[in-house]
């Protein structure tokens, strides 16, 4: 039997509202640019009305709808039931995925959080798309807000870092929205901090502040240092409409998964980013979230952590 040709590909995941079918669109419209064939298949029951042409719709084999009213399921459990579902019908899925021969997959996938830190068949599904021979990054969305909040950011940790151990595939943890992430309140520290999961102690400082958790702090030092002992989870900044925050996730993302790319794509990419000067660049913005917070001739965030 012939071994099918290496493919390469993204799984996108994340809570609900994290920006998953708008990223897979972005990429897909981005990646399409460059130069590579891209399939985008959309791995969620529930998802309607998609904004991106669809090479692979997972509501063709079951949708939540059907599974609510046929089994009488809420949602979380009918989202269960539909993977389990998939899970069980596996060779439907490989008969759709062959149909599409040479390209690049972008998976959108569910946004139930227990899927990827408890229940199995996801990450069933992603070890049979591994025999496959589908080479896979996981990138996991996670909306930039939640750095205004310590708490609400820690929880997010705990999350990336559970969903990382559990799923087991390549990992790229994006922080998006980045256009909006002060609409919830400033930064206590540097972009920086959060991005790279510096010392989470000056965190739980923040936090001891806040009435309601300083009786919780005990719990909360064990938690940064569960996070901190992995030291796994470090964030990429991402602003879907902005070009070159788009290359950042991609390169990391095809440093993950080991895809690499010819001349040809980066040739284009680099007559993209040419003509991208002067019109919609929008990365500066991004970058300024960072600048705010260091004035002119001011500390680093290293120094600032020092000095509390």
């Amino acid at each position: 039997m012939k071994t099918p040709s290496l493919r390469f590909g993204q799984v996108v995941i994340g809570p609900p509202g994290s920006g998953k079918t708008t990223y897979c669109q972005g990429m897909q419209e981005f990646l399409t640019q460059l130069g590579r064939k891209v399939v985008v298949v959309n791995m969620d029951p529930a998802n309607e009305g998609l904004p991106y042409s669809c090479g692979l719709d997972i509501s063709e084999l079951v949708t939540l709808d059907d599974v609510m009213e046929g089994l009488k399921l809420g949602p979380n459990g009918g989202l269960l039931y539909c993977m389990e579902y998939l899970e069980a019908n596996l060779d439907w899925l490989e008969t759709k995925l062959k149909e599409h021969g040479d390209c690049y997959f972008l998976f959108d996938c569910p946004g139930q959080v227990e899927l990827y830190t408890h229940q199995s068949s996801v990450k069933n599904i992603f070890s049979q798309l591994a025999k496959w021979n589908f080479r896979l990054s996981a990138v996991h969305l996670v909306d930039s807000h939640y750095c205004a909040d310590p708490a609400k950011f820690i929880s997010v940790l705990c999350t990336s870092l559970s969903t990382m151990l559990h799923v087991e595939l390549p990992h790229v943890n994006v922080l998006s929205k980045m256009d909006l992430i002060e609409q919830y309140g400033k930064l206590a520290f540097n972009l920086d901090f959060y991005t790279e999961v510096m010392d989470l102690t000056y965190l739980l400082d923040h936090l001891a502040a806040d009435p309601f958790f300083k009786k919780f702090r005990h719990l909360n030092e064990k938690l940064a240092e569960v996070i901190q002992d992995y030291s796994l989870v470090s964030f990429v900044p991402l602003n879907v409409q902005d070009k070159e925050s788009m290359i950042q996730v991609l390169r990391a993302v095809d440093k993950a998964n080991g895809y690499c790319f010819g001349d040809l794509e980066e040739r284009n990419l680099q007559a993209m980013m040419s003509a991208a000067v002067g019109a919609d660049f929008q990365f500066s913005s991004t970058l300024g979230v960072q600048e705010r917070y260091v004035e002119p001739g001011g500390k680093t965030v290293e120094e600032e952590m020092m000095d509390l």
